[in-house]
């Protein structure tokens, strides 16, 4: 079921949403040669606390850590360690979110770690792109499949693939609610957007193949089939009578 959210629900979003921006961006600093993932764990999971929220990716179905941290050909998911040190090339995506007063937050983005390929520069510029254009078709009297058409169309443009398994979605009170919202679509179809729903829209592009393998010892990794590099933004949108309002942007 679709929650449309009221006035007062929206503005505890933004809260949840500017949190959960500000942890993004100070994970984003730390993205440098020799940092380790589980370092930048620990710093965006304090900082989320020092700001009366929590982490919502912490404990949820298990999960171990405070946000995902997936290196080149790992597309989300991925457990930080202490032992995991981010190299001079690698491409870096976190995804994090907050809770608070009861609302969430969720955002992600792709960061390289010093000089990185030409083909990961492109990944990374269309990717983010891809996100902006998806937020551009999420608007009221819009349809889901403007959206998914809107960052399909984009990537294979450009000689991306669009990962098909795994899809951004609604969010409110849970983390993750209906409705599932496709990176991949046809205009003018799906669930027509309506004043008060709030999505989480999550591009994950991949430079090869949009086949997955998910069956990694951890349970939690998702890799690209192909072994080529993937790249994933994301940001938390509330479709109003007046336009769309990214709460994740800082």
């Amino acid at each position: 079921m679709v929650v449309l959210r009221s006035e007062s629900e929206l503005r505890l979003m933004k809260e949840a949403g500017k949190i959960s921006g500000e942890a993004l961006a100070l994970a984003g600093s730390m993205v440098k040669p020799g940092v380790s993932t589980g370092e930048i764990d620990d710093a965006v999971r304090k900082f989320i606390i020092s700001r009366g929220a929590k982490p919502n990716f912490l404990g949820y179905a298990g999960y171990p850590a405070s946000c995902c941290i997936s290196i080149n050909n790992e597309i989300i998911h991925g457990i930080p360690s202490k032992k995991r040190i981010i190299k001079e090339g690698d491409i870096v995506s976190i995804d994090v979110g907050a809770i608070k007063n009861g609302y969430n937050g969720d955002n992600a983005a792709t960061f390289p770690a010093g000089k990185i390929s030409p083909e990961a520069e492109k990944l990374l510029s269309v990717t983010k792109e891809c996100l902006r254009r998806g937020i551009e078709a999420a608007k009221s009297g819009n349809r889901l499949g403007d959206i998914g058409f809107a960052v399909q169309s984009y990537a294979e443009e450009n000689g991306f693939s669009v990962v098909r398994k795994y899809v951004g979605h609604g969010i409110g009170e849970d983390m993750h609610e209906s409705p599932d919202v496709p990176n991949y679509g046809k205009a003018g179809t799906g669930l027509r957007l309506m004043p008060g729903m709030m999505i989480a829209i999550e591009p994950m592009i991949n430079a090869g193949s949009y086949e997955v393998n998910d069956n990694h010892a951890d349970g939690w990794l998702v890799t690209t089939a192909d072994g080529s590099l993937s790249a994933h933004f994301e940001h938390t949108v509330a479709i109003t009578k007046s336009g769309n309002v990214v709460l994740t942007q800082i």
